[in-house]
């Protein structure tokens, strides 16, 4: 049985991953959905030096404090730039590195300079404008499924704006994990999505598509669960 890390994307938080976490629990596994800081059931920690480094350390602590080893860490969407700086500081303790729809940076990306140029200029002028956070986007724009529409847009809040902003430093511990997967949701267009799964293949990562909306863990958690734990 394994341990299973699940990381939310930006302005989510723990609550997505109840469906899959509740699979996984059932198949025996360990599950932990550390909100990050900021956001969710944690909004109220919303603050103006919170950043990148914050919501890696809120992982490796999870993973340090919780005594994990032979982890399946997972990344959906903002994550994938959470666990690859996840991946510097606890490398000995992943035995299996997700991304989930994620953004798959390199060394001296930050989210922002993965952004097609319309969205890249809305994180640039909030930034010129002075905001602590950005508002959440409709979950209609992700093609979540419209069942889950109105739920997921109550629950989201506001992200913390230099999470986006921060670039990454990464040394390649992320490529010396054994075992990489990449998961593609093809029902929600997205060029630094798409090309992030190209450059997974290039390296030699696991892919696998998935013909539904961004919120893959709302729109098929039974299909990402039986995915999850295929990359063990």
């Amino acid at each position: 049985m394994a341990n299973f890390v699940l990381v939310h994307r930006a302005w989510h938080g723990a609550w997505c991953w109840r469906r899959v976490a509740r699979i996984l629990a059932q198949a025996g596994h360990e599950v932990f959905t550390p909100t990050l800081t900021g956001v969710g059931e944690r909004s109220h920690l919303l603050k103006p030096d919170l950043n990148l480094d914050t919501h890696i350390l809120d992982v490796a602590n999870e993973i340090k404090w919780q005594e994990l080893n032979n982890v399946v860490l997972v990344g959906h969407s903002y994550a994938g730039m959470v666990i690859s700086g996840v991946a510097e500081k606890m490398e000995k303790s992943i035995g299996s590195f997700v991304m989930l729809d994620a953004f798959l940076p390199e060394t001296g990306e930050a989210l922002v300079d993965l952004q097609p140029p319309q969205g890249r200029e809305s994180f640039l002028a909030a930034e010129r404008n002075g905001a602590l956070a950005m508002p959440p986007r409709a979950a209609a724009m992700f093609n979540v499924n419209e069942k889950d529409r109105a739920w997921v847009d109550a629950q989201c809040t506001p992200h913390p704006l230099k999470c986006f902003l921060q670039k990454l430093t990464l040394t390649r511990a992320r490529e010396r994990i054994g075992k990489k997967t990449y998961i593609r949701a093809t029902g929600y267009a997205s060029e630094p999505f798409d090309r992030a799964m190209a450059n997974a293949r290039v390296k030699g990562w696991r892919v696998y598509q998935v013909p539904c909306g961004h919120d893959v863990m709302l729109d098929m958690p039974e299909r990402l669960a039986t995915i999850l734990q295929e990359t063990l």
